[in-house]
């Protein structure tokens, strides 16, 4: 059974690569439904799951955003001014999702998922018309950014990526580059959630495996498989066109929006 990890860890590298999110939300989704069968209690599932996913998304992101970084789709002045504010959102968020019950954080991944859904569907950019591209946002709005994609990424569990996607498409980056430079953020989303996550937690969280909400071997099994799978995904971002990458992800958040409140 703890062959079901590497498999997820698959699917997330994929969409990490290919929608700059980590693959988080998949995770989540799907960790809710398993951890239980490995011993995690019922109570403990969905925190489980989140800091799981968010442990795992640090060497997932790394992975992908190297990728597209030799491609040259990561906007490095844009990940430094946003890295402060998404540390410190991190941590602050882990430390308000370890406080809410089960059934809340459920519903708070669904609503979101749902909501972002429609924005990248529907919503409008302010991308050129003639195809061209702005200077890489930077500044302390940036930082100001990244403190609230840090604290509901932490919340919910994921990269960031269906936050720092949109934003840098409104601001007139394109998609492909919008999902490298996301895949770096989130790197520094994992690292202070997690860390988070299983500091925050009250003592004997889980009962095996564990640190804190981390259960390891979820988080080193999706890991170590996604790192591998991550280039396929930006292979295929690079193919697809803006538009058909933001349906791919709406519908992506949609399916995923409507599965995670019956996981539990």
């Amino acid at each position: 059974m703890f062959l079901l990890f590497p498999l997820l860890g698959v699917v997330a590298g994929i969409l990490a690569g290919l929608l700059g999110i980590g693959g988080g939300l998949v995770l989540v989704a799907a960790l809710a439904w398993l951890l239980p069968l490995f011993g995690v209690p019922q109570e403990a599932a969905m925190h489980a799951a989140l800091a799981s996913s968010l442990a795992s998304i640090v060497l997932t992101a790394a992975s992908s955003a190297r990728a597209h970084a030799k491609r040259g789709s990561v906007l490095w002045p844009t990940v430094a001014w946003m890295v402060p504010g998404l540390l410190l959102g991190g941590w602050l968020g882990s430390g308000v999702a370890v406080a809410l019950d089960d059934a809340v954080l459920r519903w708070t991944v669904a609503g979101y998922c749902l909501v972002a859904a429609w924005q990248i569907g529907f919503g409008r950019t302010r991308a050129p018309a003639d195809g061209s591209e702005v200077a890489p946002p930077r500044g302390w709005p940036m930082s100001v950014a990244g403190g609230g994609i840090g604290a509901l990424s932490a919340v919910v569990g994921i990269g960031g990526g269906s936050m720092t996607v949109p934003l840098l498409v409104w601001r007139g980056i394109r998609p492909v580059r919008a999902v490298g430079t996301s895949s770096a953020c989130g790197v520094a989303i994992g690292i202070s959630s997690a860390l988070g996550y299983a500091l925050h937690a009250p003592a004997g969280a889980l009962p095996a495996h564990g640190i804190g909400y981390v259960y390891l071997p979820a988080a080193i099994g999706v890991a170590l498989a996604s790192i591998l799978a991550a280039p396929w995904g930006t292979r295929l971002a690079h193919r697809l066109s803006g538009e058909a990458l933001r349906k791919v992800f709406a519908l992506f958040l949609l399916l995923v929006g409507v599965s995670v409140p019956w996981s539990g």
